[in-house]
């Protein structure tokens, strides 16, 4: 299972939110591209990058930390935040970013996310991201109609290949994960499953690896300490 470090911009910026609250801010650094550097020098072999002004107001934000992050590192970057046409996920592309995470467009436009899917391929994740079992959209500031397992079952036929399952609520909170709800979604889908919110000690991931996540996302913890990342990627398999 693949280990991926986050780094969550805000005013270019590294920082993360607790539970998705833009007033709950922890500033981390002033310099995300040596934060991206360090993850990359302890092993990590992707980096999960979110543009958070850039949720909030539709449209990326942080563009320019963006480009020189993947300058500066030699692995593969994921980026979301804000994507929500299609020109803007192939400007990310042409930046070098790897593979372009899209959540709001899948709710709010699912026949432009059928056309990213036949378009860009594997280059597209699906961000399934909810608060108590309903998807929640615009940078989590609104909450949509839509189950989590409507969404996995509605993506998947218009050819998602991968998704990333983000539980609100447990996200930047140093609790745990949502165990059962990623295993569901696991179970329901046929294509990977990237598994966010909540790790805070290398059992969940241990245990994430077990149920048969592709890969765990880790922000706060690695930032605080609770998360090793360079012990973590000795004992899960990579």
């Amino acid at each position: 299972m693949e280990i991926i470090p986050a780094i969550d911009l805000r005013n270019g910026k590294c920082v993360r939110l607790y539970q998705g609250d833009y007033g709950k801010e922890t500033v981390f650094s002033d310099d995300p591209i040596s934060v991206a550097l360090r993850w990359q020098s302890e092993g990590a072999r992707r980096l999960h990058l979110v543009d958070l002004d850039g949720a909030a107001k539709g449209e990326p934000c942080n563009i320019n930390a963006i480009e020189k992050i993947t300058a500066a590192v030699e692995i593969p970057t994921q980026v979301g935040g804000g994507v929500r046409r299609l020109d803007t996920i192939a400007q990310l592309l042409e930046l070098g970013v790897g593979r372009v995470i899209l959540s709001t467009m899948a709710v709010e436009n699912p026949d432009l996310m059928q056309e990213a899917c036949r378009r860009f391929n594997e280059q597209v994740i699906i961000g399934i991201d909810a608060r108590d079992g309903i998807i929640s959209t615009r940078g989590w500031l609104e909450q949509s109609a839509v189950t989590a397992s409507e969404l996995a079952d509605r993506m998947v036929g218009i050819g998602a290949r991968r998704f990333i399952y983000t539980d609100i609520s447990r996200d930047g909170t140093l609790t745990s994960p949502n165990f059962e709800a990623v295993s569901e979604l696991i179970s329901q889908v046929s294509v990977p499953v990237i598994a966010a919110g909540g790790i805070s000690l290398v059992e969940h991931l241990t245990k994430l690896a077990e149920l048969g996540a592709e890969g765990a996302i880790v922000g706060r913890a690695i930032y605080t300490g609770d998360v090793n990342l360079i012990e973590a990627l000795k004992i899960i398999p990579q």
